[in-house]
């Protein structure tokens, strides 16, 4: 009885699984699927290639052109023209309460100098503006000339005449006039546009830069003015 249980008894265990069925992989030739183009990685390779090169090259002249500025700088050790107006006298400094036209007659002494060792100044043009509340009243160009090395120049500029200041609010205008005439010391502004060229060994770079003047000019009118005398004026200079 036994062994007849044993002989007709069922499985009663865990589940075997079935076997797993191979799988087989197809190519097909001339690339496709998960297959490397040789093209592709060639050009790739390529492209990176050129790229590492461009930015090698980039840097390469960064750094020459930077050692270059350094070489320069401590050879020549540049610094900026100085310009200073050492003297300004007006004589006439009248607003017309009828037209807006202002009568004026403005003297002024001024010196350049070149504070640089190894660097010499061609001033090729000179423009000298006389505004009086950002208003431009005269321009006189002075005469071009060279400073050599830690040298420097007087020169002189009068600014005579009449002209019309339009003004989109004259009241304002006239208002600060009118406080500047009873203190009998006007706010003059004095700009010089130049056009220079400097030496440096066989090279002459060219600029356009300007120098800033606020100035502080008492009247002297025959014989009366004011109490305060000019003082020499130290200007900014623009590259």
């Amino acid at each position: 009885m036994s062994d007849q249980s044993h002989l007709n008894g069922a499985y009663y265990g865990p589940s075997i699984p079935p076997p797993a069925k191979k799988s087989r992989s197809y190519h097909r030739p001339g690339g496709g699927g998960g297959s490397c183009n040789p093209f592709s990685w060639c050009f790739s390779c390529i492209c990176g290639c050129v790229f590492n090169l461009i930015c090698q090259i980039l840097i390469t002249i960064l750094v020459i052109l930077g050692i270059i500025v350094l070489v320069f700088w401590l050879i020549f050790r540049p610094n900026a023209p100085k310009f200073h107006v050492n003297d300004a006298t007006l004589t006439q400094f009248t607003l017309s309460p009828d037209n807006n036209t202002l009568y004026y007659n403005l003297a002024v002494n001024m010196t350049f100098r070149n504070p640089n060792k190894r660097i010499g100044i061609y001033y090729d043009k000179i423009e000298a503006h006389a505004e009086y509340r950002d208003k431009r009243f005269d321009t006189e160009y002075l005469e071009r000339f060279y400073l050599g090395h830690k040298d420097e120049k007087d020169v002189s500029a009068v600014f005579v005449g009449q002209q019309v200041l339009a003004s989109n609010d004259i009241r304002e205008l006239r208002s600060k006039y009118d406080s500047d005439t009873s203190e009998r010391v006007y706010d003059i502004d004095l700009r010089l546009k130049l056009r220079v060229r400097l030496k440096v060994w066989w090279a002459k770079p060219k600029f356009k830069p300007q120098f800033e003047c606020d100035l502080k000019v008492p009247l002297t009118s025959g014989g009366v003015g004011s109490n305060r005398r000019f003082e020499r004026t130290k200007c900014d200079f623009d590259w």
